[in-house]
């Protein structure tokens, strides 16, 4: 799940959607009606997103854990962003944080979600 009007995330789906070959990951923005009814069932914050989510086998994964867990299953180079777990989550989540609570001023938002194109609907649960 990713905030359905921040731009860097917007990005980063769409870089996750090029480069997940195997088609394993499906995408809800938080904003979406799917996005809150799986806030909801996981009793995630159903506003104030500061994070995407990814959900692996009944399991809640946030921020900088979300990211390399989503980076390890990527094709090519990409797998080998996963050697960062070993950095202590504390720092990797500060980081993640610093540049969570600062995206849309660099980035910018958008009024509205993100539309897939009709041959990547497939992909978003909504």
């Amino acid at each position: 799940m990713f905030d359905g009007v921040c731009n860097l995330c917007n990005r980063a789906v769409q870089f996750v959607i090029r480069h997940d070959r195997k088609k394993i990951f499906l995408f809800a923005a938080l904003q979406s009606n799917e996005g809150q009814k799986l806030s909801q069932q996981y009793q995630l914050p159903m506003t104030n997103w500061n994070s995407f989510v990814l959900i692996e086998d009944g399991k809640v994964y946030t921020c900088s854990t979300a990211a390399l867990k989503v980076a390890r299953n990527l094709n090519g180079l990409l797998k080998l962003a996963y050697v960062f777990m070993i950095i202590p989550k504390f720092i990797r989540d500060g980081i993640y944080k610093w540049i969570s609570n600062n995206r849309y001023k660099w980035f910018g938002k958008r009024e509205e979600c993100m539309l897939p194109t009709p041959e990547l609907k497939q992909r978003f649960l909504d």
